[in-house]
């Protein structure tokens, strides 16, 4: 989390630790496993982030957002805490799969201020939720319908904060650009924008498996 020290600790101890995880864990097969997986997977980490911080000095309070998707050629399964995010471009559009854990956001649901107010707040960057700042934290867990033509956009925010929702649609829904394209186009027009932050972001995109391919 920008601002906090050992950020990027959290961030490193959170890609690994859950690499580690997913190597060795046994075959997903359905969504409520994936569920369960990604809530015990995502807690333990915390835990050893939240640990690992009280344990070392130059390290207290870090913490980190999260968002991560595991996806099968039947569905795929979301989770998410503070203000990293997901999007979603299927049949009926683009748009965003989870909610931010900020206070600008609860302002917005809560009615106090419009999105348009939001995206401008001085407050924009204060979490409700982050990974491994407690010893326990909350997360959102929701799984969809992942089909055909179907893409999932991952990514922190410093690309959401500032490159907008109708530019993304734009670029992923360019036919003539590779995956790999889309990707960098994203990180330079983030650059291009300021980019203050890091830009963290993976795109997934439903191939129908043809065997053999």
């Amino acid at each position: 989390m920008g601002g906090h020290r050992a950020g990027d600790v959290a961030s490193e101890m959170t890609t690994n630790h859950l690499k580690d995880l997913w190597e060795n864990s046994t075959q997903i097969h359905t969504a409520e496993e994936a569920e369960k997986w990604m809530e015990r997977a995502v807690l333990q980490v915390n835990k050893e982030i939240f640990e690992h911080s009280m344990k070392n000095t130059e390290c207290e309070g870090m913490g980190t957002t999260i968002v991560a998707a595991i996806c099968t050629n039947l569905f795929a399964t979301i989770a998410n805490i503070g203000d990293s995010r997901c999007y979603l471009l299927n049949e009926t559009g683009f748009k965003q799969l989870t909610e931010d854990h900020s206070l600008v956001n609860e302002l917005v649901r809560s009615g106090q201020i419009s999105r348009e107010d939001a995206e401008h707040h001085p407050r924009k960057n204060v979490l409700l939720r982050a990974l491994g700042t407690e010893d326990s934290v909350e997360m959102d867990v929701k799984t969809i319908i992942f089909e055909e033509e179907d893409v999932l956009l991952l990514c922190s925010d410093g690309l959401s904060n500032k490159v907008s929702q109708e530019e993304m649609e734009s670029v992923i829904t360019n036919k003539e650009m590779s995956l790999e394209d889309k990707a960098l186009e994203f990180i330079k027009r983030s650059n291009q924008y300021g980019g203050e932050d890091n830009i963290t972001l993976a795109i997934v995109e439903y191939q129908e498996f043809n065997e053999g391919r």
